[in-house]
């Protein structure tokens, strides 16, 4: 069986050059250089906020439908990946620049999947990507938790990394 070493960094930073006007008693321009509120994590089945399981998936929609069974997963060696008493640790969602149209992110209507809280959905237009760090406070995935619901206009496709544990 597998392990994993899930690695998650998210850095924004930025240099800021202030101008003789910002400055004035400033020899030269002067830069500020911000960068704060970064994550750096390292994540195995024995870290505080365990990840047991690292999948990584391209879903094409049906239609303009799909679904995301957190109880149903196959990993890179093409193993069955149950989900059942874990918890969704962190999330990607990436459309790929084809796409002709916007993908909804949301829990099923049916066994559902709150990814985003009860009531929220993220809107992923072609070319952007969201990542959502849960931590620990991800809801426990079981028979009737357990569907993420994909909603788009056709054909597109949503490149997807999920951690559980």
């Amino acid at each position: 069986m597998a392990t994993y070493t899930c690695k998650l960094a998210l850095t924004a930073s930025a240099a800021e050059t202030l101008s003789s006007a910002d400055a004035p008693s400033a020899a030269s321009p002067t830069i500020i250089n911000h960068s704060a509120y970064d994550i750096a994590e390292s994540l195995t089945a024995s870290t505080t906020v365990p990840v047991t399981d690292a999948l990584y998936l391209s879903k094409a929609l049906v239609a303009g439908a799909g679904t995301i069974d957190l109880t149903a997963l196959t990993n890179t060696l093409g193993d069955a990946v149950d989900g059942t008493t874990k918890k969704l640790r962190f999330c990607r969602f990436t459309a790929p620049t084809t796409n002709t149209g916007a993908i909804t992110v949301d829990a099923a209507a049916t066994n559902g999947y709150a990814v985003f809280g009860t009531a929220g959905k993220v809107v992923i237009s072609p070319g952007q990507s969201v990542a959502f760090f849960l931590e620990g406070d991800g809801v426990t995935i079981s028979a009737t938790v357990k569907d993420i619901r994909l909603a788009g206009t056709g054909a597109e496709t949503l490149n997807v990394t999920l951690w559980i544990g």
